[in-house]
Order: structure tokens, then C-alpha cells, then sequence
């Protein structure tokens, strides 16, 4: 595990050193200067807010390529209702706050520290980040958010207030992006995403294909 200088931005190379708990590297900062190296090199923040930063680049890499995209039965009827609307970066940091706030099951606290918020305010302002919102009878109900490296969306985290609208924004999302994607990055498994079509694929897969976007 390497620890990061505050005052240099830099990483180790996650294609050269690979601990087997996935952890690369503790401390650095949450500068949106850092934050978008991070997720060029495929590295992310993942850490309880009051604690040190810690930098991830886990072997295997969940991810969803949108071709193996699983609509169940049940979600195509919900989508067919048209009973929510679908919007991109309407309201940033909304969306960023409330999956701060949400309950998680399992989990007592959050990574998604203040300071990680404004910094992604920093990089949705210069196009980097950006935010998904779902909504019903005007009101939001639901979303997620994460950064573009080209032809790959790195998905970061998502609130859902009512049933099944996170789900559908994030369907709704892959449908309307489907060309303009190559990969969308998971990160962790869950079964929430396997059900939509995600799986498991090497970290050296997943670091080639974003390399190719960094250097088009």
C-alpha cells in the first residue's frame, strides 16, 4: 500500500501493483485535480468520512457493457407507464446529497464526505461528473451519479425514495447512451446490478479498455 503526499498529485501505477484486497494507496487529498486522475487511471475513493482516504483498484472489475443490458418483465411494464421523467445534471449536487443521506442497509455511515461533494460540483462544472435524476409528479425521487472517461461512465452511487426508481433511471440511461458507451464501470459486485447484466471482468480488461480512452 503506498501513502500518497497531499501536495504531489500522483498514483502508482494500478497496472504494476495489485494487493490482493484491491487497496492501493491511503491518504493524498479530495481535490477535483486528484479525483479526476484517479478515474483516468481507474482508481476510486471508497472510505468512512472521519477516516483516511483510501484509493481502490480492485481485481476483478464489476462492470456492465450496455449490449448485456437485463430488462426483467416487471421493469419493462413500470417504463411503459411513463410514470417517471428522466433528466441529466439538473440538480448536481441534490442528487449527490441525498445519496449522501440515504439509509443503507448494513452500513452506518457514509464516504460521501462534504468535501467529496464539492469537488465533484467542481468536476459536473467542467463536464466531468454528472448527475441522473429521476422524477414523479415533479418531485425527485430517485438517481445517481458518476464521472465520464470517455466512453466509459464510471457509476458512483444512487438513492431511490420510491420503488424501482433508481432502477429505471439507470435503464433509462443505458437506452438512451447505448451508443455513446463502450463500459460502465461498477466497481463492487451487487446483486442489484447483476440483475441488470453486470459481471466480472480483470482488472488488466477493464484498464486496457480504459487506457484506449485516455489515449483517443
Amino acid at each position: 500500500m503506498f501513502l500518497l503526499n497531499p501536495e504531489v498529485i500522483s498514483f502508482p501505477n494500478p497496472s504494476k501493483f495489485q494487493p490482493e484486497s484491491g487497496l492501493l494507496a491511503i491518504g493524498g487529498d479530495l481535490s477535483p485535480e486528484r479525483l479526476k486522475l484517479a478515474y483516468e487511471i481507474g482508481i476510486f475513493p471508497w472510505f468512512n468520512e472521519g477516516e483516511e482516504i483510501l484509493w481502490w483498484c480492485p481485481d476483478p472489475r464489476f462492470v456492465l457493457f450496455p449490449e448485456d443490458l437485463k430488462i426483467s418483465k416487471s421493469m419493462e411494464k413500470i417504463l411503459k407507464r411513463k410514470g417517471f421523467k428522466f433528466s441529466e445534471n439538473q440538480c448536481f449536487k441534490e442528487v449527490l446529497i441525498k445519496c449522501q443521506k440515504i439509509k443503507r442497509k448494513d452500513q452506518d455511515g457514509t464516504w460521501l464526505s462534504d468535501e467529496l461533494i464539492e469537488s465533484l460540483v467542481k468536476l459536473n462544472q467542467k463536464n466531468i461528473a454528472h448527475s441522473f435524476e429521476v422524477w414523479q409528479n415533479e418531485k425527485l425521487v430517485g438517481g445517481f451519479y458518476g464521472l465520464k472517461i470517455g466512453k466509459v461512465f464510471c457509476g458512483e452511487s444512487m438513492f431511490s425514495e420510491v420503488s424501482n426508481a433508481s432502477k429505471a433511471g439507470f435503464i433509462n440511461f443505458i437506452l438512451k447512451n447505448k451508443k455513446k458507451l463502450e463500459l460502465i464501470d461498477c466497481q463492487i459486485h451487487s446483486k442489484h446490478l447483476e440483475s441488470l447484466g453486470a459481471k466480472m471482468i480483470s482488472k488488466s480488461e477493464y484498464l486496457k479498455i480504459l487506457n484506449n480512452q485516455n489515449e483517443a
